[in-house]
C-alpha cells in the first residue's frame, strides 16, 4: 500500500496535536506528503466595510497562530507538507478537501461529546467517518 497524501485536519486541541504527531511518524515511514488543514466558521457576510475586512483579518490571524505549532512539528521532522485554511462546516470541508487533494488517508483526533451520537467520537469525526472519500484513521 502506498500512501502518497495524508490529510490532517487540526483544531488546536490535544487530540489534533496527537493525530498530527502520528501523521508525521507515518509520513516519515511511508514517504508521504501531509496536507494540514484547519477549518473556520464562515465569514460574517452581514458586516459592511471596514468591519468585514477586519473580521476576515482576525479569523486569518487566529488560524495562522493555531497552525504554528503544527508547522513546527512538520519542519522539525523534515516532512513535506502543505497547509490549507478552509471556510465552512469542518466535516464537509474535510471530506471535500480529501476528495479534491486526492488524499489516500485522513488522520484526525477523536473527541468526547455528551450526546449519544458522539459519546465516543466527536460529532465532526463521526461525520467524517460516514462521508469521507478515503480511509480515516482516528487517533
Amino acid at each position: 500500500m502506498q500512501l502518497k497524501k495524508i490529510l490532517v485536519p487540526v483544531d488546536g486541541s490535544d487530540y489534533s496535536m496527537r493525530s498530527a504527531a502520528y501523521a508525521v511518524d507515518m509520513a516519515g515511514v511511508m514517504n508521504s506528503e501531509i496536507i494540514l488543514i484547519h477549518c473556520h466558521k464562515s465569514f460574517p457576510v452581514v458586516l459592511g466595510e471596514p468591519y468585514f475586512q477586519k473580521a476576515i483579518n482576525k479569523i486569518m490571524k487566529n488560524a495562522n497562530e493555531l497552525l504554528e505549532p503544527y508547522r513546527e512539528i512538520m519542519n522539525t521532522a523534515g516532512v513535506v507538507y502543505t497547509e490549507r485554511v478552509l471556510e465552512g462546516p469542518a466535516a464537509r470541508a474535510i471530506c471535500q478537501a480529501a476528495e479534491f487533494e486526492g488524499a489516500d488517508l485522513i488522520i484526525m483526533g477523536s473527541r468526547g461529546r455528551s450526546d449519544l451520537e458522539g459519546l465516543l467520537l466527536g460529532s465532526c469525526t463521526h461525520r467524517v467517518l460516514k462521508t469521507a472519500p478515503c480511509p480515516v484513521l482516528v487517533v
